[in-house]
C-alpha cells in the first residue's frame, strides 16, 4: 500500500470522525439549548399567572379586561366552580381533584402544565389559594417543547448547516496539518533522519524505517540470489552440454570419450547438489510455521552425521574425530543433522591432503557448544564476516574446483536463527577454520 493512499485513507476516517462527533455536539447543544429556553419560557408564563393571580385577588372587577388574554376560573373552598371566563360555571364538574388547586388549597399556591388538543400548544394553570379560602386560577396557553421546536426548525437547519460547513473546513485544515508530517515522512523513507516527526510516532517510524531497509535489502538480495542461480546452474550445463556435443559429433575417440562423460558425470552430480541447495534454502525461507522440535543428544548425532561422510574424507585424505560428551538439546533433528552436515563437508573439502577435522560437543556457562576445526585453507579476515551469504566464495576458482556450491553455510545460518543459536568463525589463511555454535 503506498503512502499517499495510506494517508488519503486516513484523512477520510479523521474527516468522518471529526463530522460525526461534530454533528453530534451540535444536536445535542441545539436540544439541550431548546429545552432551556422551554424552561426560561415555562418560567415566565407561570411567574406572569402568578402576578396576575395576586392582582385579580384584589381587583375582581378587572376580570373581564384580562380574560381575553387568559382564562380565570374560582373555584370554592370545596372545589366547586364558582366562576370561569371561558365556560359555563353551572355544567363544571367539581375541581377539588386538579392538581393545580388541590395544591393551592394545602400549601396555598399550586401549578400545572397540561397539554392542549394539539402537541404544538400547551395549557399552563397557575392556582392561588385566596383569603376566603376558595382559589382563584389563571390558565394561559403556550407552545409546548414540539411547537417551540417547529418554530425553530429552519433557525436550527440553517445553524446545523452553517456550523457543519465550519466544521467540515476546519476538519480539512486540521486533518491536512497532521498528516502532512506523516506524507513528508513517506516520501522521504530513504533519508528519515532529515524530516521532522511527530515524537510520539519515533518509535513507529523508526520500526517502518528498519523494515524499509530490510524490504530493499531482501529485495536486492533475492535479485542478487537469482542471477547467482542463474549463473550457477548455467555453468555446469553449458559444460555438459559441451561436452555431449562433442561426443555426439563423433570427433571424440574412446579415450576422450571417458574423459568426457566423466566430466559431464562431474558436473551432474555439482548440478543435482546445487539444485538440492536451492531447494532446501527455498523451504527454509518459505517456512512459515516453527518446525517440530524434540530432545537431541547432540554428540550421538555428530558422530551419526560424520560417519556419512567418511567416504568424502577418505577421498581427501583428511582424517576426522569426534570429542566429546553426551549434550541434550531441544531441537529439530533433521536441521541439526544438516547443519552439522554442512559445516564438517567444507571442512573436509577445503582442508590440505593430510588434514584433520576435529568436532567437539560440551558445555559451558553459555550452553551446549558444537565446535568444528579444521587444518585447511583457512579464511582471509576480510572475508570471515561474510561466509555465511548465498553464493559467497572466497576463492571461486578453488571452491568451483572442489565442488562447493556457497550455499552450505547460508542453509547453516538459516538453522542457527532458527534455533536460536549464535555462530561464530575464527580462522587464519593457510592454517585453518574453527566454527562454532552455542546453542542457549
Amino acid at each position: 500500500m503506498s503512502v499517499m493512499f495510506w494517508s488519503n485513507n486516513m484523512k477520510k476516517k479523521i474527516n468522518t470522525y471529526f463530522m460525526t462527533v461534530s454533528a453530534l455536539v451540535i444536536l445535542a447543544t441545539l436540544l439541550l439549548s431548546l429545552f432551556v429556553s422551554y424552561d426560561v419560557i415555562k418560567a415566565q408564563v407561570l411567574e406572569e399567572l402568578k402576578t396576575y393571580a395576586a392582582f385579580l385577588e384584589d381587583n375582581p372587577a378587572l376580570y373581564q379586561r384580562v380574560e381575553e388574554r387568559l382564562r380565570i376560573t374560582v373555584v370554592s373552598q370545596d372545589g366547586s366552580v364558582l366562576y370561569d371566563s371561558r365556560a359555563d360555571e353551572s355544567s363544571m364538574d367539581n375541581h377539588a381533584d386538579r392538581e393545580e388547586i388541590a395544591k393551592a388549597l394545602e400549601d396555598g399556591e399550586g401549578y400545572a402544565i397540561r397539554n392542549s388538543d394539539t402537541l404544538s400548544k400547551s395549557l399552563f394553570y397557575y392556582a392561588m389559594r385566596t383569603q376566603d379560602g376558595g382559589v382563584i386560577r389563571i390558565s394561559k396557553e403556550a407552545s409546548s417543547v414540539f411547537g417551540l421546536f417547529q418554530r425553530l426548525i429552519p433557525f436550527v437547519i440553517g445553524a446545523v448547516l452553517l456550523m457543519l460547513a465550519v466544521c467540515a473546513a476546519l476538519s480539512r485544515l486540521i486533518t491536512s496539518a497532521l498528516i502532512a508530517p506523516i506524507e513528508n515522512m513517506g516520501k522521504h523513507m530513504d533519508d528519515i533522519g532529515s524530516v521532522e516527526i511527530y515524537e510520539e510516532l519515533k518509535p513507529f517510524v523508526e520500526t517502518i524505517s528498519r523494515q524499509h531497509r530490510d524490504i530493499l535489502k531482501n529485495a536486492t538480495m533475492r535479485q542478487d540470489f537469482t542471477a547467482n542461480v542463474t549463473h550457477e546452474l548455467k555453468t555446469p550445463l553449458t559444460s555438459i552440454s559441451g561436452y555431449a556435443e562433442l561426443m555426439e559429433s563423433g570427433l571424440a575417440d574412446e579415450e576422450m570419450t571417458v574423459k568426457f562423460a566423466g566430466a559431464i558425470h562431474k558436473n551432474a552430480d555439482r548440478l543435482l547438489t546445487l539444485i538440492n541447495d536451492i531447494i532446501r534454502l527455498s523451504e527454509l525461507d518459505a517456512m512459515q510455521t516453527a518446525p517440530e522440535f524434540e530432545d537431541i543428544d547432540l554428540y550421538q548425532l555428530a558422530i551419526s552425521t560424520v560417519q556419512l561422510l567418511e567416504l568424502a574424507a577418505k577421498r581427501q585424505s583428511v582424517t576426522v574425530r569426534t570429542h566429546g560428551t553426551a549434550q541434550m538439546i531441544h531441537a529439530n533433528r533433521r536441521m541439526i543433522e544438516e547443519l552439522i552436515y554442512n559445516i564438517c563437508d567444507n571442512a573436509i573439502r577445503y582442508n590440505r591432503e593430510g588434514g584433520e577435522v576435529e568436532i567437539n560437543v560440551s558445555r559451558d556457562r553459555r550452553g551446549v557448544i558444537l565446535d568444528v576445526s579444521d587444518t585447511g585453507i583457512g579464511i582471509p579476515k576480510e572475508h570471515q564476516e561474510r561466509i555465511f551469504e548465498r553464493f559467497y566464495r572466497v576463492d571461486k576458482s578453488r571452491a568451483k574446483e572442489r565442488g562447493g556450491t556457497g550455499l552450505g553455510l547460508a542453509i547453516v545460518k538459516h538453522i542457527v536463527q532458527v534455533h536460536g543459536a549464535q555462530v561464530s568463525v575464527e580462522s587464519e589463511s593457510g592454517k585453518g577454520t574453527r566454527i562454532e555454535v552455542v546453542f542457549s
